[in-house]
């Protein structure tokens, strides 16, 4: 893996972890789970296994730190290591175009409807639910997979602006 890719899949986790940490927890003690913005631009500049493999286990890792969901702790592993997995292969069939506005919302918004669904499904078979898995879907995942689409895409542009700055080359460029 290139050193300055990883420093950057770094620095983007610890400020995802920042925004998680601070973010409180609202309905069901579940948080919009904003680190997934950064994740999902770690692997939209960085997309090899590795870091994908990396990027799933720090955040999940650093969400289940700062989780306010009780018992949360191995449902936030669960969801971040298949969230990354299937977005590492989703951003691998869309190499073909070229990432822009959309596709990176798009992307945003599967993964975040992925790493909500597989957060409460597991959730649910390990620890219970406080509501029903519908009342958190509708009240939490959506609103966050809407928010996620658009932090990601200010994300994503902020940091291609700073790399193309820096003359570091991308995977989305490769």
């Amino acid at each position: 893996m290139n050193l300055r890719k990883s420093i950057l899949t770094a620095l983007l986790l610890a400020i995802g972890f920042i925004l998680h940490q601070i973010v409180p927890g609202t309905l069901g003690s579940m948080k919009f789970d904003l680190m997934l913005s950064f994740i999902f631009v770690s692997l939209l500049i960085n997309n090899n296994f590795k870091n994908a493999i990396l990027t799933a286990l720090l955040g999940g890792i650093i969400t289940a730190l700062t989780t306010t969901f009780p018992g949360g702790q191995i449902p936030n592993l669960i969801d971040k290591l298949i969230t990354c997995v299937i977005l590492f292969f989703l951003i691998k069939f869309l190499s073909k175009i070229k990432l822009n506005n959309f596709s990176v919302g798009v992307i945003s918004f599967i993964g975040t409807i992925i790493s909500g669904t597989v957060f409460l499904l597991s959730a649910l078979l390990i620890v219970g639910l406080p509501v029903p898995f519908k009342v958190l879907f509708i009240g939490i995942v959506l609103p966050t997979s809407i928010t996620n689409t658009f932090i990601t895409i200010i994300i994503y542009k902020a940091v291609l602006t700073a790399l193309k700055l820096s003359g570091i080359k991308i995977a989305a460029e490769n």
